[in-house]
């Protein structure tokens, strides 16, 4: 390292924190005295809230050393002690923490993913794309289900099957909003190479209704897109009762978080399928951890969640739905601020709280 640039390491200090609401979504800004600037995406909360939140939180780290990114992320997740790990701030912790990382790639001039140990493949699996393809089970589901209504879920397996052939890969998530005796009721007609895996099939944090699961259903389980950190992770992994474990890097404290919750499904014989909503800036978060973990299996992403001039990617899919590894340093995604503030002015896009119910009107887990 040259001493010029050892000096930029040590003496870079984050001299500004601010939020862009982006309609569904709300990118995160850190800016230095260095004039190196890092991005990240909140995902999944009330924009508004999560703007503020995020320029609250960022009183935290001015004057600091944004490479510190482990420093900064438990300074961040250990602020408030009667708020640490809840939605809210773990969502927004995770937008603030992958700018930090961004801003650690730009400032050596790397890609993110090398700073956490180099690539660990050549290329990213991803759905939805050519071969993969996730379904649902079309809304909230009673607590049991009717001959017909059980008939209509493992039919849509099957359409799914027939489109994307023998050699392709069908999800199936259960959104949580399927009760697990519902669950055993359409499992029975699974076969165990019908699905990659079923999603979600419990409400977290019933340890005890998750193994009852386990013991009746014959496909591979996953979950994880809400079960945030280590901390939340080791117990569902401990108790071996899934095969695939899908954490968030929007939900769950961004690429710090994320990295280590895959060491210990590592540790567990249990490879990563990240779930992911966000736009490109987010995704191309996601899809650096992704490509630096060893035991890694899918990867979830998707198109248009705001105009593609918003946040420029640097990765493509081929025919096969597998995705180049991010290129250019830090997260790799160029975002164009006058245009995320546009959109987020004029989009008619914005966040409303659910209201599921089922059709005799009772509210229902989604």
């Amino acid at each position: 390292m040259s001493e010029a640039h050892e000096d930029r390491v040590t003496s870079i200090r984050v001299s500004k924190v601010t939020a862009i609401p982006l309609g569904l979504k709300a990118y995160v800004k850190v800016e230095t005295n260095m004039g190196v600037t890092g991005w990240g995406e909140i995902n999944n909360m009330e924009t508004t809230v999560a703007c503020e939140l995020a320029r609250s939180l960022g009183q935290l780290i001015v004057d600091e050393n944004p490479t510190r990114t482990e420093h900064l992320w438990q300074r961040l997740f250990r602020a408030h002690r009667n708020l640490r790990n809840g939605g809210l701030m773990m969502h927004t912790i995770s937008g603030i923490d992958m700018a930090l990382w961004d801003i650690t790639g730009k400032l050596h001039g790397v890609p993110v993913y090398s700073l956490l140990g180099g690539p660990c493949r050549d290329k990213i699996w991803m759905y939805p794309g050519p071969k993969a393809k996730k379904i649902g089970p079309g809304g909230p589901q009673y607590f049991a289900g009717t001959p017909a209504e059980v008939e209509d879920l493992v039919n849509r397996v099957k359409e799914a099957r027939e489109e994307v052939g023998p050699d392709g890969a069908v999800m199936f998530d259960a959104h949580s909003c399927m009760p697990p005796p519902i669950v055993k009721q359409f499992a029975q007609y699974l076969k165990p190479d019908d699905l990659l895996f079923l999603e979600e099939a419990w409400v977290p944090g019933n340890i005890e209704v998750m193994k009852k699961i386990r013991e009746s259903v014959p496909v591979p389980l996953a979950t994880g897109e809400r079960d945030r950190t280590i901390w939340e992770n080791r117990e569902i992994l401990e108790a071996q009762v899934i095969d695939v474990l899908q954490p968030d890097c929007g939900h769950g404290g961004g690429i710090t978080s994320m990295r280590k919750v895959a060491a210990i499904a590592e540790a567990h014989l249990v490879p990563i399928a990240p779930h992911c909503t966000m736009t490109y800036l987010g995704t191309s978060a996601s899809l650096h951890v992704a490509a630096s973990v060893p035991m890694f299996l899918i990867h979830e992403g998707y198109a248009k969640r705001v105009p593609d001039e918003i946040a420029q990617k640097a990765w493509t899919m081929d025919d096969d739905g597998m995705v180049s590894l991010p290129e250019g340093p830090g997260l790799g995604v160029e975002v164009n601020e006058q245009a995320a503030i546009e959109f987020g002015q004029t989009t008619e896009s914005k966040f409303q709280w659910p209201n599921a119910r089922l059709r005799d009107g009772t509210i229902s887990d989604y």
